[in-house]
C-alpha cells in the first residue's frame, strides 16, 4: 500500500501580514512534508506591528468548512487556533470526527498583546473543545487565563499542566516563553510523566506567529 502524504486540517484566523494564523500553519504543515487543508474561523487586518481588525466568521460556515473537507479529502489530524467567538468553539468541537488526533492551541492572545477570543468563549473552550485535545498548546498567560493560577516559575508550569489535564487533555505542552531568564523551558506535562524541553533564549524582534509554527 503506497503511503499518502499526512493532512492536516487547521481551523484558525488568517493572518494578512503571512507571519502567524492560517498562513504559517500551512508553511509549516508544508514544510515538514504533509498537506494542509483549512477552514478560516477569522480575517484578520495585521502585520509584525499588530492586530489592527478582526472580521469573524460565522460558526455555520466554519461547520461548512470542516464538512467540505473531511466528507471529500478527509484528514490525519486537526489543529486548531484563533478560534475568536463561542460560536464558533462550539461548532468546531461539535464536528471533530472521534479517533482523529487534535492539537489544540488555545489561541487567546496575540504576542502582540491583542486579544483573539472573546471571554464568552472561554468557558465553551474549556467544557467543549479542550476535553477532544490530544495535545494542548498554551503559552503561559493562556495558562494562566485557563487554570486560574499565577505562573512564575517552573513549579508553577507543572502545577498548572496538572490542572490543564483535569479538564481532559491528554496532554499539555506549557510553553515557557513569557518566562523571564536566559534560558526557556517548554514544559509537556501527561498524566505519567513531566517532560522538560530546555534551550537558550533567541533575542529577536521576530516572534511574531512563533506559537502558530511550533
Amino acid at each position: 500500500m503506497t503511503k499518502h502524504t499526512p493532512r492536516v486540517l487547521v481551523i484558525a484566523g488568517s493572518d494578512s501580514s503571512g507571519g502567524a494564523g492560517i498562513q504559517a500553519d500551512i508553511k509549516t504543515i508544508t514544510a515538514l512534508g504533509g498537506y494542509a487543508t483549512t477552514a478560516i474561523t477569522a480575517l484578520t487586518v495585521q502585520n509584525t506591528l499588530g492586530v489592527q481588525d478582526i472580521l469573524p466568521v460565522a460558526g455555520v460556515f466554519v461547520e461548512a468548512q470542516m464538512t467540505a473537507v473531511l466528507g471529500d479529502i478527509g484528514t490525519d489530524a486537526i489543529k486548531t487556533g484563533m478560534l475568536g467567538t463561542k460560536g464558533v468553539v462550539l461548532a468546531v468541537a461539535a464536528n471533530i470526527p472521534d479517533g482523529i488526533p487534535v492539537v489544540i492551541d488555545p489561541v487567546m492572545v496575540a504576542t502582540s498583546g491583542d486579544v483573539l477570543l472573546d471571554k464568552g468563549a472561554i468557558s465553551a473552550l474549556k467544557e467543549k473543545l479542550i476535553p477532544k485535545a490530544t495535545i494542548l498548546t498554551p503559552n503561559i498567560p493562556e495558562a494562566e487565563i485557563l487554570t486560574g493560577r499565577k505562573i512564575e516559575t517552573e513549579t508553577d508550569m507543572r502545577a498548572a499542566g496538572a490542572s490543564l489535564l483535569g479538564l481532559g487533555a491528554r496532554a499539555v505542552l506549557i510553553k515557557g516563553g513569557h518566562l523571564e531568564g536566559d534560558e526557556i523551558v517548554d514544559l509537556l506535562v501527561t498524566e505519567n510523566e513531566v517532560t522538560g524541553f530546555p534551550h537558550k533564549r533567541i533575542n529577536s524582534m521576530g516572534t511574531h506567529g512563533t506559537g502558530c509554527t511550533l
